[in-house]
């Protein structure tokens, strides 16, 4: 089983159109197109009934002190936890990927609507959910893709890691509002196959370079 993309390479940077933020001289960060990237399968295991596609962050700071604050940086011995970018289940197994910009084509302030997606698809909440809350412009449910913004201030290159989950069930387990974590607990002991596909971003011009 493998998952590709057009957009990057394993383990390559991602072009910017497909981030939340890109680099500005000026103000350190700017919004970007946030374009999800084109994704494709191929070798799926015998007895697939449906997909479900990943995408997270495993390198965020555990604590926020330190971001995007002038004069500090965060360090690279900060312990790291999940933060996810896109939770989307009840992929037709016959579906052959996805193109950019289907699912996501724009930053949406307060959040995209969801669940329902395209091809019949159900989308979770992302994890900007949580980083909005609270804030009067930006704060709501963000489901769908919303790509990287890592601080602009850390001292490492954050990793953005797509999963594809086959599955032997035609429906992932979960209703309603769901996050990444409810769907990781949903699926398991209904993975035939995984892949991934591991795209590398920074907004630090002091790591960028050949991130």
């Amino acid at each position: 089983m493998k998952l590709t993309s057009l957009a990057f390479a394993d383990h390559a940077p991602i072009p910017p159109r497909f981030a939340f933020c890109k680099p500005d001289p000026a103000t350190h960060v700017g919004l970007s197109e946030n374009l999800n990237p084109d994704l494709a399968w191929s070798g799926l295991p015998a007895g697939t009934q449906s997909l479900v596609l990943l995408c997270h962050d495993p390198d965020v700071p555990s604590e926020a002190t330190d971001v995007n604050q002038e004069g500090r940086t965060i360090p690279q011995s900060l312990a790291r936890i999940d933060f996810f970018h896109w939770v989307l289940v009840d992929v037709p197994a016959t579906l052959p990927g996805l193109k950019a910009g289907e699912f996501s084509d724009t930053v949406t302030a307060r959040g995209k609507p969801g669940p329902q997606g395209p091809h019949g698809t159900r989308q979770g909440v992302n994890d900007y959910t949580l980083w909005f809350g609270g804030d009067q412009d930006m704060g709501g449910d963000y489901h769908g893709y919303d790509g990287p913004c890592p601080p602009w201030n850390d001292s490492i290159v954050h990793r953005y890691v797509f999963t594809l989950h086959a599955l032997d069930i035609a429906r992932c387990p979960v209703e309603g509002r769901f996050t990444g974590a409810d769907v990781r607990a949903a699926i398991a002991g209904h993975v035939l196959a995984s892949a991934t596909l591991t795209g590398l971003y920074s907004l630090n011009p002091a790591v960028a370079a050949g991130a």
